[in-house]
């Protein structure tokens, strides 16, 4: 990401290290898998998932939810403002930003 003089600073930390939008929605679809992952479906679920199921999930409170829904809504609207103020630049491929 090229930061601008219209760039906002909470954009700007969203995406300082990603190049493209298509790395963008990569990151986003990342977090919101692992905010699915990190519900804790152990406690949810209990007996139901098995030995096998809470081997696997092994997340049992609600913490790191709390932290991921907040993390990835920032990047979503990060998005957003990168789409509405055509802030992914499309560069020639021999022109350095």
């Amino acid at each position: 990401m090229i930061k601008t003089k219209n760039t906002p600073l909470w954009v700007f930390l969203a995406f300082s290290a990603i190049e493209s939008r298509k790395g963008a929605l990569i990151l986003i679809w990342a977090c919101v898998a692992f905010t699915l992952y990190s519900l804790p479906w152990v406690a949810l679920f209990g007996d139901a998932l098995g030995e096998l199921g809470k081997q696997l999930l092994v997340i049992d409170d609600w913490s790191w939810v709390a932290m991921m829904v907040p993390i990835t809504l920032w990047y979503i609207l990060s998005l957003l403002w990168m789409d509405k103020h055509n802030g992914w630049l499309n560069l020639p491929a021999d022109a350095n930003p």
